[in-house]
């Protein structure tokens, strides 16, 4: 019913693996899946076609994200997580089996404490800054970097710089508090950006003013501190974070970056 293409290609290299570079052995490890059907008609043959090619369900866009080598910030997230080390349970893991590469959300009995998107939203903003927001959902290729930057510099300072983040606030990421979020994490990365060495030196920051500036913020999912910002407050008070990155990223990072605004104000309890 399908797989001409795949057929043929067997074909010749059985007909001729040294072309290939490969020997009859290799060949003969390799197994292939497939499917056998009996008395099969041909108007069933016909539908199975059909619906395979045509009626397919779609790989899940995170899921295939977290597949994609090309993509500079998803393996640049990979790493971020990798380096990470957090205690549970007495038992040290890898921050990234906490991290859901397949879903849009995490369930509350996923173990998984974040999605790689978010995560993933956290890299590109602080690559880029704000103009991070618009990259969220665009594969990034190592040549659109910010100016004066190489893959390697950008990688340098990126990884240690989110781990070391990720790691001083693990106690909230376990808790799945606001941190979680993908616009929260977004705008958190748009502040951190202005650490960067190749931010606007206008709104450069260094690593303890931006530390002052997290230090009072309430990560806690209360409505107190993120409805409005991040997230919008149900009749029933329960929070509802499902605003994306581009909706309120912005406002998140306006909240960081400026303590004495309303927002600064609210995320900070005061």
């Amino acid at each position: 019913m399908d797989g001409e293409t795949q057929t043929t290609a067997w074909h010749e290299l059985y007909d001729d693996p040294e072309r290939f570079g490969l020997t009859y052995t290799e060949l003969a490890a390799v197994r292939i899946p497939f499917e056998l059907y009996v008395d099969l008609s041909v108007a069933d043959a016909r539908q199975i076609f059909y619906d395979r090619n045509v009626q397919g369900v779609a790989v899940a866009k995170n899921l295939a994200m977290s597949m994609d080598q090309r993509d500079f910030a998803t393996r640049l997230s990979h790493r971020v997580a990798d380096a990470v080390k957090v205690e549970i349970d007495d038992r040290t893991v890898s921050f990234a089996k906490l991290v859901n590469a397949s879903k849009r959300q995490v369930g509350r009995t996923d173990p998984e404490v974040i999605t790689l998107s978010a995560l993933r939203a956290l890299v590109i903003t602080t690559i880029y800054g704000r103009g991070g927001l618009s990259r969220s959902a665009e594969t990034v290729h190592e040549d659109e970097l910010p100016a004066g930057t190489d893959a390697q510099q950008v990688e340098a300072y990126v990884q240690p710089l989110l781990a070391g983040l990720i790691s001083d606030h693990s106690a909230h990421f376990l808790a799945r508090s606001a941190l979680t979020a993908p616009a929260v994490l977004a705008g958190l990365g748009i502040a951190v950006h202005h650490t960067t060495p190749w931010a606007e030196p206008s709104n450069a920051l260094g690593s303890d003013q931006l530390n002052r500036l997290l230090s009072g913020v309430r990560w806690e999912r209360d409505a107190r501190y993120w409805d409005g910002v991040a997230a919008k407050a149900g009749a029933s008070g329960r929070l509802n974070f499902s605003g994306g990155v581009k909706d309120s990223g912005g406002r998140v990072a306006d909240a960081i970056l400026y303590p004495g605004t309303e927002a600064g104000r609210r995320i900070r309890g005061q």
